[in-house]
């Protein structure tokens, strides 16, 4: 047979996220020897690199809002160079049946009389998530996921898609207030966690968290695409399934000046706030040391990026689980019952987002708390407030419970006041401060916090092999749940004996009272109660030691 008479053939080829590493080994052996390449505009320019160099590279990649190949003149290309005989490789982007538009080609194709072959790919729809440590079902959290495609978000149900326990969505960047707005109408949680992962498995990989009620703040006037969006309770999981940061490895190679000035809140939640950049050191003070952050489950990201940012080594325990009470009915009946009352009083951002929750739930919004007084304990509790579009009408100078009830703005006395707080174990000298001045104190479960199961093995394993140099606590239940831990897991071990050498830093005094009670002794104490104060006295203690 002459070569004129040879039978071509067209290989429809999925070329997974991007990098040439994640192309299958079929693929890449159908480039090497492709005498035409007809490829999509989302396929990364190093894999055009691996077709020999005769073979015809033909762009016909669609961009929105720009002059583009119509899927009709895509088809007379695979049919003609079909026809006279070539190796033609139809390059698309991830998985050429996941939104691919591969059916036009094919049925042009198999009426042209013309042979083909559908290679796999690895679709982003699968790799993005897993590259940004996210899986995408869980024994708990997920045992459904489904992959749409939000290019045309009117016509999608959201009714039943909101019913889903995670979503993974591609072509939305362009959509995502139509997305949030759809999804919350319908019934999901605005305070579901959300991922942006845009250039998934490239180095230009970037990834965003939030949740549903912020993620759109957090991401105006940033170009959202190419992007993968995950949503659901496993987005969570990332703090501890998560890889290396690329982007934040990239930040922390920058001169120091550049370093703390450029960090974007909304990215992998990196935030260092204002207050603390006048105090920030031109070197990276925690280098050097490995520090153990124990906090609950879903809480202690923000905290360990600050921590990294200043060069430490940070591992994760978590040694609170935060979920729902065991009953609802309290804080359900206090919220049909708010205009009873004069005051509510928030200590902390779980008793804000369960009683928001529950709010919603009852079909009301904060409207509801119309002529009732709020007070928080402190600027964190007051920011996620904001968050529900409402100002504390009290912050204490100190951020503890006693400064609350000592610097009170009014007479308490005869006040009807509601207390949504954890189920047990919380603040009772709250409480009982509170009616000693004369308020009547409505208590109400709204969350329970429990110790978790077992501790991560790269924390276990550091503390065996006494690796850690700093260990943190940011409320009393963590000093408690963390001796609770390491009495099952050495059980042969002191805590006090465990932690020795091992600096002991506590957010404030109710922990370093536990502290002291427990090991003995407190190392570093914030000045100011809260994260950013207790990350400003390690950076002190660092520089002193």
């Amino acid at each position: 047979m002459t070569k004129t008479q040879e039978k071509g053939k067209v290989y429809l080829v999925g070329a997974g996220p991007g990098d040439v590493a994640y192309l299958t080994v079929k693929a890449y052996n159908l480039l090497a020897n492709a005498q035409i390449l007809v490829y999509d505009a989302l396929v990364d320019a190093q894999l055009l690199q691996c077709v020999p160099p005769d073979c015809l590279k033909l762009d016909v990649g669609k961009r929105g809002g720009k002059p583009s190949t119509t899927q009709a003149e895509i088809n007379k290309l695979l049919v003609k160079h079909c026809q006279q005989g070539k190796q033609v490789v139809r390059l698309k982007s991830g998985d050429p049946l996941i939104f691919g538009r591969c059916t036009s080609e094919i049925e042009a194709l198999k009426a042209s009389g013309c042979d083909f072959e559908l290679v796999p790919g690895i679709s982003s729809a699968l790799a993005a998530p897993l590259l940004a440590g996210i899986p995408l079902t869980d024994p708990v959290l997920s045992r459904t996921f489904a992959v749409l495609t939000a290019h045309e978000p009117e016509v999608l149900d959201w009714e039943a898609l909101s019913r889903l326990e995670t979503l993974v969505i591609l072509m939305g960047g362009q959509h995502l207030p139509e997305i949030v707005h759809q999804l919350v109408r319908h019934g999901r949680s605005h305070l579901t966690p959300i991922a942006i992962i845009r250039w998934a498995g490239t180095p230009r990989q970037q990834i965003w968290t939030a949740q549903l009620d912020n993620i759109v703040e957090q991401t105006t006037e940033l170009f959202l695409s190419p992007a993968v969006i995950v949503i659901g309770q496993v987005v969570g999981l990332r703090k501890y399934l998560k890889p290396e940061n690329i982007y934040l490895d990239e930040i922390i190679t920058r001169e120091p000046e550049e370093r703390y000035s450029q960090v974007p809140a909304v990215n992998e939640s990196i935030f260092i706030p204002q207050s603390m950049l006048s105090n920030l050191p031109s070197s990276l003070t925690l280098r050097g040391k490995t520090i153990l952050v124990t906090r609950s489950v879903g809480q202690s990201s923000q905290f360990s990026d600050r921590l990294i940012a200043l060069g430490a080594t940070v591992i994760e325990m978590p040694t609170l689980e935060i979920g729902p009470p065991s009953s609802w009915e309290a804080l359900d009946n206090a919220i049909a019952h708010l205009s009873d009352f004069e005051w509510l009083i928030l200590t902390s951002t779980n008793a804000i987002d369960y009683f928001f929750e529950r709010l919603i739930a009852q079909g009301k919004d904060s409207r509801a708390l119309a002529g009732v007084k709020i007070a928080v304990v402190g600027e964190k509790t007051a920011y996620c407030l904001k968050q529900h579009s409402l100002q504390p009408d009290f912050i204490p100078p100190n951020f503890i419970a006693d400064s609350l009830v000592e610097n009170f703005p009014e007479d308490l006395y005869g006040k009807k006041v509601l207390f949504p707080r954890v189920e047990s174990g919380g603040r009772e000298i709250l409480v009982k401060e509170l009616t000693l001045k004369g308020a009547t104190v409505i208590e109400v479960a709204a969350y329970q916090s429990c110790c978790p199961t077992g501790i991560p093995p790269e924390a276990q394993l550091a503390l065996q092999n006494r690796k850690i140099d700093v260990i943190t606590f940011a409320s009393s239940k963590t000093v408690q749940f963390f001796c609770e831990l390491t009495n099952k897991i050495f059980s042969d071990n002191d805590p006090s004996q465990l932690l020795e050498g091992v600096c002991i830093a506590s957010i404030g005094p109710q922990t370093s009272k536990t502290c002291h009670f427990l090991f003995r002794r407190v190392d570093v104490e914030a000045q100011e109660y809260t994260l950013d104060g207790l990350t400003q006295a390690l950076i002190t203690w660092a520089t002193n030691c």
